[in-house]
């Protein structure tokens, strides 16, 4: 069977829904925006350059669209979600929003909360936005939830072009740290 691997990479973002929303709770911070925008006031893209920024996430809304209402996981599942981000683990000092949506590709017949995810997150924050996706693998309905690494695919703003991955670790119930991993 030849499987043409371009088709596939070119899929549009909005076909891959973001699911978990408990899992998928990615912060970033006000003060390294700001102090990213004043790197380079010259250029209306100003970049924020190898920098790591730590923030904290609540679940503010979710909303659950399983393929079997009442039933076990299953392969389409879809979850949407929004939380509100912190510089600080208190939840003083809101510096933004996730927006995201998840899928479930995959549920394990032996053990239906074993299951992986694909998700997409936009992180809007002061100064632009930041994309999100990736995949999260596990007991997904664990508590608390597994750890996961999503690559960072793009921005706007101070985050044109950006690049690199978040780490996200749950920190309690509907909350998460976010460790965000920019490079140039």
């Amino acid at each position: 069977m030849n499987i043409n691997l371009r088709s596939h990479m070119m899929r549009p973002i909005r076909a891959a829904c973001l699911g978990t929303a408990t899992v998928l709770v990615t912060l970033l911070a006000c003060a390294p925006v700001a102090a990213a925008a004043a790197e380079d006031t010259a250029s209306s893209h100003a970049k924020v350059h190898d920098r790591v920024i730590t923030l904290f996430g609540v679940l503010a809304q979710q909303t659950r669209f399983p393929v079997n209402p009442g039933g076990t996981a299953a392969q389409g599942d879809r979850t949407a979600f929004r939380s509100d981000l912190f510089y600080d683990e208190q939840g003083k000092n809101r510096v933004g929003q996730t927006d995201g949506t998840c899928t479930t590709t995959w549920v394990n017949p032996k053990d239906t909360n074993d299951q992986a995810e694909v998700c997409v997150v936009t992180y809007s924050l002061p100064g632009g936005q930041l994309t999100v996706q990736g995949m999260i693998f596990g007991n997904l309905t664990a508590s608390p939830p597994p750890s996961f690494d999503n690559a960072i695919t793009g921005g706007t703003g101070v985050f044109d072009r950006a690049r690199g991955m978040v780490h996200a670790d749950t920190i309690g119930v509907g909350e998460r740290r976010f460790t965000i991993d920019l490079d140039n």
